[in-house]
Formats: C-alpha cells, structure tokens, sequence
C-alpha cells in the first residue's frame, strides 16, 4: 500500500512579476516628492505672496495680516515717485538690452570662423558673466573712481580731472548700463553663437555662387537663422534685467538722489529698510510680474511668428 504522501504534490509559489521603472505606481513615487518640494518651496509662497500684497501686514509687527483690498495697489499706482523708478527702470532694460544685444552678436560673428586660439579667447570672453554681480559692481566702483579709476585714464582724462560717473546723476545710470552691458554682452554671444554654427555652409556657398553680396547674405540667411536663438537671448537678459538689484546696489545703491533707483530697488527699500511694509512690497512685486508676463507673451507671439516664417 502506497502512502498518501506519495501522491501528494507540494504547490510551486507563485513566481513574482519584477518590478519595473515604467511601473505607473513607481513613477508616482518619485514624482510626488518633486511635486511636494515644488509646492513647499514654489507656489506656497507665490500664493501667500499674493494674499499679503491685499492685506497690511509688517513683517516685525506682532499683529496678523489685516485685509485692506487694493488699497496697496491703489497707491503704488498714484505714487507718482514711483513712477519715476519704473521710467529709470524702463530707461535701463531697454538701453541695456540693445546694447548686448548689438555687441554680443557682433562679437558671435567675429569668433563665428575658428581661428587659433578661439576656444581660448571665447572663454575669457564668458568671464564676466560668471562673476557675482555685487562683486562686478564694487569692481567697476573702483574703476569709475575719478581720483585713481583706469576709466577715465582710457578716456583721455588725467588723475582727478575725469567726470564722476558714480556721483554724476546723468552719468550714474550710463555707469551700470556699461557694466551690464560689459557683464552680460557675452550671455547674448554664447547664444548667438550656438545658432550662427549651426547654419549649413552649403547654404553660404550657394549664395557665393549666385553672386550673393555679403550684405544680402547677412540679412537673407543668417539674421533669419539666428533669429530665434537671438530672441531667446533677449527675452531672458529682459526678465533679467528688470529684476537687476545686486549689480545697482554694489555700484550706485540707487543714488545719487534717484537717478538710479530702480523699481527692484525701492521694493527692498519698501521690504526691509525703515518701512518693513511687506503688504505693500507684495503688491509691487506682483505689479512688476504682470508687466513681465505681458512683455514675455509679446516676445513669445514674435518668436513663434519667426519660427513659422
């Protein structure tokens, strides 16, 4: 007699299914950290920003955020001061953004064809804009001294006779413009650059062979091929420098009297020194988002327009 146990089979476990990247659950699971961080750091703030820029709340007072509307809205609007550091600050991101834009890509079409050297010379070009700009600009507060600057010795001018570019206030706001334009005309060519080698050569030796002038080449081929690396690069040197701060406290800190106070400037003013009116600075603040919003979409709407012609 056979025993039962003979004919008894022990059941195999069932084999385990690996676990996989693509696995929807295991993506989520190193998604939602990010979205965690990403609200924790980001758009918490943003949101509680904004509710501040309605209410009256100083951030050394002991009392909680009082709603008062628009009222912060409604004054930046009618302080008419205030109107003079958007007029500084219109005057500086356009000058500024123009001139790197014309130098930078000058400088792109002169390193376009290698030469011995140019990776070099390209890269000591890029300097500056690695710099720390408060850094930048107490370097250059040397260099526009009048008693022993090397600015005004380049000029022409002799120890102690030079203008005061600093203390000059129609001088002070050239003063940063040079130095933005010095620190982030380099931004602009790098950018530049990168579009002007990806142009195929064969498209430049068929305009020599239909007699193509240079001038015809210039703006028949390359400007239409740089052009949207080129807006890219002017698009964000406009956010940039509508938020600049650092570079214009180390060099100016604003002065002399108001020729160079910017609107990021007096929103620190209105933020940390005397007032600590951080209702009123969220507003502002978000008065300067929305004008950049506005001029991005215009800059976008263009790009696109360039990429579709």
């Amino acid at each position: 007699m056979q025993s039962a146990t003979a004919n008894t089979t022990i059941p195999s476990s069932t084999p385990r299914r690996p676990v996989s990247l693509g696995d929807p659950a295991i993506q989520r699971l190193f998604l939602w950290p990010t979205i965690i961080l990403l609200i924790a750091f980001n758009i918490f703030p943003l949101l509680y920003s904004l509710y501040l820029s309605f209410t009256d709340y100083r951030a050394i007072s002991d009392q909680p955020p009082q709603w008062v509307g628009i009222q912060n809205y409604s004054d930046i609007l009618n302080d008419e001061q205030l109107w003079v550091y958007f007029r500084n600050t219109g005057r500086y991101v356009v000058t500024a953004v123009a001139l790197e834009t014309l130098v930078g890509f000058g400088i792109a079409l002169l390193l376009r064809s290698k030469f011995w050297g140019s990776g070099l010379v390209t890269t000591l070009i890029l300097i500056p804009m690695m710099s720390a700009p408060v850094v930048v600009g107490l370097f250059w507060k040397l260099i526009f001294n009048p008693n022993f600057g090397i600015f005004n010795y380049l000029l022409g001018y002799s120890a102690g006779k030079g203008p005061d570019w600093i203390g000059n206030g129609d001088l002070a706001m050239w003063a940063i413009i040079i130095v933005d334009v010095w620190m982030w005309s380099p931004y602009v060519m790098l950018l530049s650059l990168a579009g002007l080698s990806a142009i195929p050569d064969y498209i430049y030796e068929a305009a020599d062979i239909d007699r193509a002038s240079p001038l015809y080449q210039f703006f028949r081929i390359t400007l239409p091929q740089v052009a949207p690396l080129l807006l890219i690069a002017i698009l964000f040197r406009t956010i940039e420098a509508f938020k600049a701060f650092d570079l214009v406290m180390g060099l100016t800190g604003g002065g002399p009297g108001d020729a160079t106070e910017l609107v990021s400037v007096q929103l620190y003013r209105i933020a940390f020194l005397g007032q600590f009116n951080t209702g009123k600075a969220s507003a502002l603040a978000y008065i300067v988002l929305i004008i950049i919003i506005g001029i991005s979409n215009l800059y976008i709407k263009y790009l696109n327009k360039v990429k579709a012609g």
